[in-house]
């Protein structure tokens, strides 16, 4: 969303709520970064004793049937308790009260999720019992509640909002670019307010399998879950899978400073390109996500030496962390060697299509408490990562400009830059 195009309408952050692997609720995020926890541990939702991967970060201590009426625990996937809770953090931290909503405001109001494996551990689940002869067990629903679609409209109906209800599907930069999209309506003054953030869930078996049969996770942990994510590091052996949903609350700006909000930033910038490459790897040259980050910058006004923060996808894989690397490299120039970055992955794992949600959550975090949460597990960077990850511990800096990137599967990039007001 280019200044230039945005007239006067600028779009604000008010409202933030998460369910995550290192704690539930925004300030327990926020602790967990800055304290450098981390939330990998061995998997116990189903047997792992035969899978060479037996580490995930899941959302532990979450009470998902807490969020669902009695009657609808068994028709949906986890996606949508993770983000029903995230959103009703989200609000309550805006201060909005659904229930209280005209029927105009319910019509301003819309939802943009981002996803990227939406129902597909929810429909694993029901395809075991249409294979093993229990066809009357599975839900009435499985298909509505695999479709990707039906999770924004679960937010909908639950707050009763009438207006847009979309889920932006594109790999791991799906909440990256969800929640661009949200801003661009509000932007275009087509809503007024919006939900938008990510919410992904993708611990099942045959999931599972799936990354292991692509070598993307790492082996080499089980028995030390908390070392597993280690991006930047030289002994880095790739991901740790994870869940959990972070969503915000987007408003207009001057509507937000009228109703007295809190507001935590604003969203300047959004690049996204596409290397156009491979289904899972990037181009060695970086040349793609390092124009998405241009682009972003370019979109926000600002220049690469203004940027006090950069929230990084860092998944810990051996080639993602040197080509991101690269990239930031070719975006800052000189500047890549003095402004602090950090992956959020080192803590909570590999969200997939949440992910950049969860990156937004970390800026935003150093932007309100000024403490750059770190890149945990760095104990040896590989000589080709040689920038400044923040290793191991928090640090005290003031942040007043930060840019998140995202990088996902089918070689697409996305970058957000989001402003203190």
């Amino acid at each position: 969303m280019p200044r230039r195009l945005r007239q006067s309408r600028r779009v604000v952050i008010t409202g933030l709520g998460c369910v995550t692997p290192v704690g539930v609720g925004r300030e327990a995020f926020w602790r967990a970064l800055q304290r450098g926890e981390s939330g990998v541990r061995r998997i116990e939702g189903f047997d792992v004793s035969a899978s060479p991967v037996r580490i995930a970060a899941a959302a532990r201590g979450f009470d998902w049937e807490g969020e669902l009426k009695p009657k609808d625990r068994r028709h949906v996937a986890r996606t949508v308790p993770l983000a029903l809770a995230a959103a009703r953090e989200a609000m309550g931290d805006a201060g909005l009260q659904p229930s209280d909503f005209t029927i105009e405001e319910q019509r301003a109001f819309g939802v943009v999720l981002g996803t990227g494996g939406g129902g597909l551990a929810f429909t694993e689940h029901q395809y075991r019992y249409f294979y093993t002869d229990e066809p009357g067990t599975a839900s009435i629903y499985t298909i509505p509640a695999s479709t990707h679609g039906g999770l924004s409209s679960e937010l909908s109906m639950a707050f009763g909002l009438r207006g847009l209800s979309h889920v932006v599907s594109t790999g791991c930069t799906s909440s990256t670019d969800a929640i661009a999209y949200a801003a661009d309506h509000i932007s275009a003054g087509r809503q007024e307010k919006m939900l938008a953030g990510g919410s992904d869930a993708p611990l099942a078996p045959g999931i599972l399998a799936g990354f292991c049969l692509m070598k993307v996770l790492t082996e080499d942990w089980n028995d030390e879950p908390a070392r597993a994510s280690r991006p930047f590091s030289r002994d880095r052996s790739g991901m740790v899978l994870g869940e959990g949903a972070w969503v915000y609350v987007l408003e207009e700006y001057e509507a937000a400073r009228r109703r007295g909000a809190r507001v935590y930033a604003e969203i300047t910038g959004y690049g996204a390109t596409c290397d156009a490459y491979h289904r899972v790897r990037l181009e060695d040259t970086g040349e793609e996500p390092a124009r998405a980050m241009r682009l972003a910058l370019e979109a926000a006004g600002r220049e690469a030496v203004e940027v006090e923060y950069v929230n990084l996808h860092g998944t810990s894989t051996v080639l993602n962390d040197r080509i991101e690397t690269q990239a930031v490299k070719l975006a800052f120039g000189e500047h890549a060697r003095r402004v602090p970055m950090s992956s959020t992955k080192s803590q909570i794992g590999h969200p997939q299509g949440a992910s950049g949600a969860a990156g937004l959550a970390a800026a935003l975090c150093a932007m309100t408490t000024g403490l750059i949460p770190p890149t945990i597990n760095l104990d040896e960077p590989d000589p080709v990562c040689d920038l400044d990850y923040v290793p191991n511990h928090a640090r005290e800096q003031s942040v007043r400009i930060a840019l998140c990137n995202c990088i996902g599967f089918g070689s697409k990039n996305s970058a957000l830059v989001v402003e203190r007001v």
